[in-house]
């Protein structure tokens, strides 16, 4: 997918805000989310169903209402909608209760008058069906294009009770909103629960929820841990007010009453917006899931506890057996023993380790459903059955630095983080700083917040610090600011060069920066600038040919650019060593951040304007391309083993610094030979980050702008380290700047000498 002008629609048919029901707010979420994901080129309308009068007050995304009470209105709207030609989908939620007639039988008239592609998403799929129930569901699967299912049990059962074809049946989980793990302790103080262990449970209150099952549970938990609360969120639904008003809800009162749990029981009688739903469950310690139902198919509620990293213990439904496997969760044997229930309630309060341990591998596993991930599915199907998915393209997603702040201390950027939240025994790296240090420059240059400099100051005042006399530097640092023996263990060249990378960068936008903040960087650079000779290390030459450069910007001298093409050379030698026919490159193997070395061979040009380093750049540029780019997405080196030239390359293992440092050099590799398949590549390489990799999920949070850590085979590794991070950050203002228009330079049409040496530091320093 790429990056349109207006496209066609999807219809969306369901139960919609303001009336409060699970559909209603599960069709506002996927429309919120197929809305962000893919803005213009797939805009979104409504179909809102009511069961009554009066109209309600819907948003303008909503075009049509259909009282699902009369028959007649179902091929009325059809035939509305048929009319319209820039519709090109859509998408039905089904329950059975949100239709008229018998099973729902009504909506068989809207689809048999609608010449739309259709796809209907199934909430409840009820076993053992009656043959009216199945006849009715079998119809739908007729006039349908595709079934969704949101669990693979809905799935089963579909195909196995009620025969629709198997091809027809896409699972498309339950969407679920990111939150930050760390947020928990301040949710709990700002809420007035710090010092307790909270449980809850949400959703419309009915008696189908058996919320008097962890009552009468938490009668003896108390007594044994008095700092106890329960959470009982929601409003009584709004169906059962009409036939019994507040029986059942008062009857839990009387409960509570009875076996003295008002100090424990809280009733949070409301329909909470969504930022403050998630909170109560971000600082829930356990979430109790109580539902009496069998054959529920699936729960929003229990999807959204798992994903705000509460430890969850469930009764049997189906969709939980499916979610809580593998320590995801605790899943109860019985529906209604309250003893059973305390049992396990005890246990994950009294065993801390065990409780954490189920909470994280909750929270990390049901990533895979956030609502941008479900919605790259909507979209991808959309594509499909419209035959319009090549005018599919993402948003970018907004730049941010909240969790480059947060990883940032007062003396630099640490190196981990256990999902958001910083590791401080990861302790720091030059690496991390110096990517920190390049990146706040950057971000000062094109958007001019003062702010960042502050964090540009820790950064290099860092570098400054691991430098040793003799003008080299360590690279590893613990929190408490000693060097580790990890600086003796491994080969520092890398880190070395990345560290002149930075320094030479800075120095290149002196026009802009403090004249305090280029000294201080002019001093470290001159330091170490004279060991640069000494450095052999493929990667660290690149970089430090990159730092000379950006420092030869604005310091023409002489002896720069003899370095520059004695450390060019090096990299032409390594190249003529390894070069053999098929085999396009400076080594017998690919490994990490390749792409630093064709870039670096292109810098050596713009300074020295040697048509051999331009002729070898994007040969080897090209052969690098060539096993990165298939069938419009990109597939980086693994990090499980690298591709040596006579071995099967492995796939999978995908790490965010091997995209980011593609798109920098296919971002200078466009601007400086206006070949428009670089710029392409470009935009393909970052809509990895947006879900246009294998797994079709983001890499990237929603919530702090960070990235996380590695695509994997079957999952994304969701702790968001520096590099990774700052990788994603860097790539974000890059394409940022395609947003505003990139200018094109060429040394071909630079007229003479004087008008190159202009553009050569405009190029390097845009």
């Amino acid at each position: 997918m790429k990056f349109l002008e207006r496209g066609i629609k999807m219809l969306v048919v369901g139960s919609y805000p303001p009336r409060k029901c699970g559909i209603a707010t599960f069709s506002n979420d996927t429309v919120n989310a197929i809305s962000s994901m893919f803005g213009s080129t797939l805009p979104i309308e409504v179909c809102a169903l009511q069961n009554e009068e009066p109209k309600l007050s819907y948003g303008e995304e909503v075009s049509y209402i259909l009282f699902t009470s009369i028959l007649e209105n179902y091929s009325l709207i059809a035939e509305k909608i048929n009319e319209r030609n820039d519709i090109g989908l859509v998408c039905i939620q089904h329950e059975f209760g949100l239709y008229g007639g018998v099973h729902g039988d009504y909506l068989l008239a809207f689809l048999l008058a609608l010449n739309k592609p259709v796809i209907t998403v199934f909430h409840t799929v009820l076993p053992n069906p009656d043959e009216k129930r199945k006849k009715v569901i079998q119809t739908i699967e007729t006039l349908s294009d595709r079934l969704i299912a949101l669990t693979n049990k809905s799935k089963k059962i579909l195909v196995e009770d009620y025969k629709c074809a198997q091809h027809k049946v896409i699972i498309i989980p339950h969407g679920t909103h990111t939150v930050l793990w760390e947020q928990k302790k301040a949710l709990k103080i700002k809420y007035g629960y710090r010092d307790k262990m909270v449980l809850s449970t949400f959703g419309l209150l009915s008696e189908n929820k058996n919320i008097e099952t962890a009552l009468y549970a938490l009668k003896d938990v108390v007594k044994k841990h008095p700092n106890v609360v329960y959470l009982v969120i929601g409003k009584t639904h709004p169906e059962i007010i009409k036939k019994e008003g507040e029986a059942y809800r008062n009857r839990l009162l009387e409960i509570t009453r009875k076996l003295k749990l008002q100090d424990h029981i809280i009733f949070i009688n409301k329909y909470l917006e969504l930022k403050q739903l998630l909170e109560y469950l971000t600082l829930s310690n356990i979430y109790l899931f109580t539902s009496k139902d069998p054959n529920q198919a699936v729960s929003g509620t229990l999807v959204y506890a798992l994903s705000c990293g509460c430890a969850v213990i469930s009764n049997p439904i189906p969709h939980a057996i499916e979610v809580l496997k593998n320590e995801n969760g605790v899943l109860l044997e019985n529906f209604g023993d309250s003893n059973e229930l305390k049992y396990n309630i005890l246990d994950l309060i009294e065993n801390k380790n065990k409780r954490t341990k189920i909470a994280k591998n909750a929270f990390a596993n049901i990533r895979y459903s956030t609502w941008e991930n479900v919605a790259i599915k909507y979209g991808l199907l959309f594509g499909k059955l419209t035959e319009r998915i090549e005018d599919l393209r993402f948003n970018l997603p907004p730049i941010k630095l909240n969790h480059i702040q947060k990883l940032t201390t007062n003396h630099g950027i640490l190196q981990f983080s256990n999902f958001s939240e910083p590791d401080i025994n990861s302790g720091y790296t030059l690496d991390d700083n110096a990517r920190a240090l390049i990146n706040m420059v950057m971000h000062y240059n094109l958007y001019g917040k003062k702010s960042v400099l502050n964090y540009a100051d820790i950064y290099l005042s860092f570098i400054e610090n691991i430098q040793r006399d003799n003008g080299w530097f360590d690279n590893y640092m613990n929190y408490k600011l000693e060097l580790t023996k990890n600086n003796y263990k491994t080969n520092l060249e890398d880190a070395n060069g990345r560290a002149i990378w930075s320094l030479g960068y800075v120095i290149g936008h002196q026009e802009k920066l403090p004249i305090g903040f280029i000294q201080r960087a002019e001093k470290c650079l001159q330091k170490t600038i004279e060991r640069i000779d000494e450095i052999n290390s493929p990667r660290a030459i690149a970089y430090a040919i990159k730092g000379l450069c950006h420092y030869y910007t604005t310091n023409s001298d002489i002896l720069i650019k003899i370095k520059v093409e004695s450390l060019a050379n090096k990299l032409l030698q390594h190249y003529k060593v390894n070069y053999e026919e098929g085999w396009h490159w400076y080594e017998d193997y690919l490994t990490y951040a390749n792409n630093i070395l064709p870039e670096a061979m292109m810098y050596s040009y713009l300074m020295t304007k040697n048509e051999d380093y331009k002729k070898i750049a994007e040969i080897t540029f090209d052969f690098l391309l060539s096993q990165y780019f298939m069938k419009r997405q990109i597939k980086v080196i693994s990090n499980r083993g690298w591709f040596k030239k006579k071995n099967e390359r492995k796939f999978h293992g995908e790490q965010p610094i091997e995209i980011a440092t593609t798109i920098i050099a296919l971002d200078l590799f466009y601007r400086i030979t206006g070949k428009i398949k670089y710029k392409n590549q470009l935009e393909i390489a970052f809509s990895w980050f947006l879900g246009n990799n294998h797994l079709n999920q983001i890499m990237y949070n929603p919530e702090n702008g960070a990235s996380y850590d590695g695509l994997e085979d079957t999952h994304v590794n969701i702790n968001q380290g520096a590099e990774s991070t700052l990788c994603f950050f860097k790539a974000q203002m890059i394409m940022d700047k395609y947003n505003r228009k990139v200018t094109v330079y060429s040394y071909r049409k630079a007229k003479s000498k004087r008008q190159w040496d202009h553009i050569f530091p405009a190029i390097l320093n845009a």
